[in-house]
């Protein structure tokens, strides 16, 4: 679907040192965001003219002066679709929609995993459009991960939300930015947890690639708080709230500050020394991880959204099994 001109004006109050800045300001204005990436390719490619003149995206802008901008289409994701992977859907409109996923589905496609994924599912149904839902222009791998604005673990099951249009991405990209989301987890974990809040620096391990860890000079502020809900045995049921959501913050969180690694996490735990409670683990097969509830203001429609997962029945089940522990 082709986008519509738009001719636009400076003010003296909008940003005019930079054009590419002052076209983004305009843009959100009009009721037509974009990002700055995009914003910098339609400049390159000629479709922003400053009083009927191309321009660089670094020229000083004077005010008054008559902004035309010719959206270019943005480019189509190159993950195929993939209609034969089930999904439970519980919200979608017109502008994103809600998946619990579940535990064992990979979000977007990546090294060794090509297929199978929850953006190949997404582009496999119908009400997910491959070219509304493009890529992320700032994001290298933007083309593999059309919509996708937040991530969850292979290993962890729960809500997610889905941008289906550029607007709503840069909407949702903008709540995740002010920590105006509202995210809970449920975690099993080993060992007797307490409630607390962690806020810590957060960054990938010096020597483990695969792993991050709070033990870090410098790098990005996390903040988890950890809620006890139920002490069963040699284990707790914990609620965890994110001010922040960093890759693996909740399990860096609950083993590295807490001393209490998620029950079956194979990457922060350990085995547990209980043969009972390790035995349940390696039945689970995966860290007991849920994202349990997603609540943020709709970025399009302003309406307040929220939304509860129970716990899955593998999860469920493990909780069981360890309470039958405690009652011997």
């Amino acid at each position: 679907m082709a986008l519509a001109k738009l001719l636009l004006e400076a003010l003296a109050t909008d940003p005019r040192d930079r054009l590419d800045k002052l076209v983004v300001r305009l843009l959100e204005r009009a009721g037509q965001p974009a990002s700055r990436a995009s914003v910098q390719r339609w400049i390159e490619h000629g479709r922003v003219l400053v009083d009927g003149r191309t321009a660089r995206a670094s020229m000083s802008v004077a005010e008054g002066a008559r902004i035309e901008v010719d959206p270019e289409p943005p480019e189509p994701t190159r993950a195929e679709p993939d209609a034969s992977i089930e999904l439970v859907v519980v919200h979608e409109d017109a502008h994103l929609l809600i998946v619990d996923k579940p535990a064992g589905l990979v979000v977007h496609p990546a090294r060794g995993h090509a297929k199978g994924t929850l953006v190949n599912a997404l582009l496999g149904r119908g009400g997910f459009d491959m070219e509304r839902a493009s890529a992320d222009p700032r994001d290298p791998m933007g083309h593999l991960r059309p919509g996708i604005v937040h991530r969850l673990d292979k290993g962890t099951s729960g809500l997610l939300v889905v941008a289906k249009d550029e607007r709503t991405r840069e909407g949702l990209k903008a709540l995740f930015s002010r920590h105006d989301i509202e995210r809970e987890y449920v975690a099993v974990v080993v060992g007797a947890a307490k409630d607390a809040t962690y806020d810590t620096l957060h960054g990938r391990h010096p020597t483990d690639r695969l792993r991050f860890t709070t033990h870090v000079e410098a790098g990005k502020r996390a903040v988890t708080h950890v809620r006890v809900q139920e002490r069963v045995g040699a284990a707790t049921v914990v609620a965890c709230r994110l001010d922040t959501g960093r890759t693996h913050q909740i399990r860096v969180h609950l083993a590295e500050r807490g001393k209490t690694p998620i029950l079956a996490d194979p990457l922060y735990g350990k085995p547990p020394k209980d043969a009972a409670l390790r035995a349940i683990a390696d039945a689970l097969g995966r860290q007991a991880l849920h994202a349990r509830v997603l609540g943020f203001e709709h970025p399009i429609t302003r309406e307040r959204l929220r939304f509860e997962s129970p716990l899955p029945a593998d999860i469920a089940g493990a909780v069981k099994a360890i309470r039958a522990l405690g009652a011997r």
